[in-house]
């Protein structure tokens, strides 16, 4: 049995205790298993016994969750469809839904995208590690969306790791974020060069932290407008690149510089008050969204074999166009159209 403790703040006064659990958890459970955990007796607040899933909290609780030992369970193939940008004999490129888990875990023992992977390659996966499985190069949050390369082979797997280890110092690599920030990030251009740790609040977190704690990694994100909303919606559309890869780097950096993700249930707390200043259309957009407003959108690298240069773009999903028109973004035509060929 794991136990999970975390501390209510100020910006979740009166929230229902699932919809907290499942924010501080940012995804590792779903909403249905943990109603299910604190229904059957798992789940305290400040040292009480839940009385239900919708139990309203109060700044200075705190929260603990004990997490039944999972199963163990080898990853099944599942029928689960994908979008495959590209695929040939060492990789596939794939476009990730938002929602889209991608490694069983607790929590996610499956319905993930390596389940899907496995189900789609069947044979055609050599061995990776001397096991039949896909080689995940690199991960998206649950609930970001966007362009994913999958190695097929070992010797894929390794070049891939490579090239992603160097993130772009080399020119092999390039990956772009597009994202919806509240307020109009100033300059309107710029780099965030700000180590993250874990929170000292939230383990689940990260955080800005001194370059010289024990658990700081060194992490900078260039950004650039793209696009403004409206001076009432207060929101900016930014292109993100990564010079280093993180845990919740964009969404951390973003926060720490004033401006976070539009909804993001994580980091964005104390701006809700934003989303409380839309109109009742645009505020039901933002809250419909569920999700981090951040997408994978371009995706460049060396092929693992013959070293060609393959380059991949994806639009702004529907949800964030939506998202963006709510939020009177006029989105370049190049960011929410599909690319040609």
């Amino acid at each position: 049995m794991q136990t999970r403790r975390f501390s209510v703040e100020t910006a979740d006064e009166g929230e229902r205790l699932d919809v907290f659990l499942a924010r501080a958890l940012d995804g590792e459970l779903s909403r249905s298993r943990i109603k299910g955990l604190i229904e059957s007796g798992h789940a305290s607040v400040s040292d009480r016994p839940a009385s239900s899933a919708k139990q309203k909290l109060s700044a200075g609780d705190a929260v603990e969750l004990a997490l039944p030992l999972p199963d163990d369970a080898e990853p099944t193939p599942e029928e689960i469809a994908l979008d495959i940008r590209y695929e040939d004999d060492w990789l596939l490129v794939v476009d990730k839904p938002a929602g889209l888990v991608v490694h069983p875990g607790a929590g996610n023992p499956d319905g993930t995208l390596v389940n899907a992977l496995l189900a789609h390659c069947g044979p055609s996966l050599t061995g990776i590690g001397g096991v039949r499985r896909p080689g995940i190069v690199h991960r998206l949050d649950k609930d970001t969306s966007g362009l994913l390369v999958v190695a097929k082979t070992e010797r894929a797997h390794r070049a891939l790791s490579e090239q992603f280890a160097a993130h772009g110092r080399d020119g092999r690599l390039s990956r772009a974020y597009l994202a919806v920030v509240w307020g109009e990030p100033r300059p309107p251009a710029g780099t965030i060069d700000a180590a993250l740790g874990r929170s000292a609040t939230n383990r689940i977190k990260r955080a800005v932290v001194p370059a010289g704690r024990a658990d700081a990694r060194h992490a900078v994100t260039r950004y650039e407008t793209l696009a403004l909303g409206t001076a009432a919606a207060e929101a900016t559309l930014l292109t993100c690149r990564l010079e280093t890869g993180r845990t919740h780097q964009i969404r951390v950096h973003m926060a720490h510089l004033g401006h976070p993700l539009v909804a993001d249930p994580l980091y964005g707390a104390g701006v809700k008050s934003k989303a409380a200043k839309l109109d009742a259309a645009a505020r039901a957009v933002v809250e419909e969204l569920g999700r981090q407003a951040l997408h994978a959108a371009e995706l460049g690298f060396r092929h693992p074999e013959d070293d060609r240069p393959l380059s991949f773009r994806s639009p702004l999903p529907g949800d964030m166009r939506a998202l963006c028109e709510a939020l009177a973004i006029d989105a370049p035509e190049i960011v929410t159209t599909p690319p040609v060929g």
